[in-house]
């Protein structure tokens, strides 16, 4: 079985971000462009953060069985 691609957007400002570091969030939820709500831990995405936050769309790679490979930045 192949792998799956979901793509979604976000749009956390730095503030919103920072709840993490706090120890206030630790998982990010949105909705998929296909309409799933997705959930996953905030650090898989710590590497885009600016100091407007995290903005764009990405695209999270599962495996088969769902196990987590990377997230990507589009465009």
């Amino acid at each position: 079985m192949a792998n799956q691609y979901i793509r979604f957007k976000l749009a956390l400002s730095y503030d919103q971000y920072l709840a993490v570091y706090q120890g206030v969030a630790k998982t990010v939820t949105t909705v998929a462009d296909d309409g799933r709500r997705i959930v996953f831990p905030a650090g898989n995405v710590q590497r885009y953060l600016t100091k407007a936050g995290i903005q764009g769309h990405f695209e999270m790679e599962l495996t088969a069985q769902n196990k987590f490979i990377g997230i990507k930045k589009l465009g």
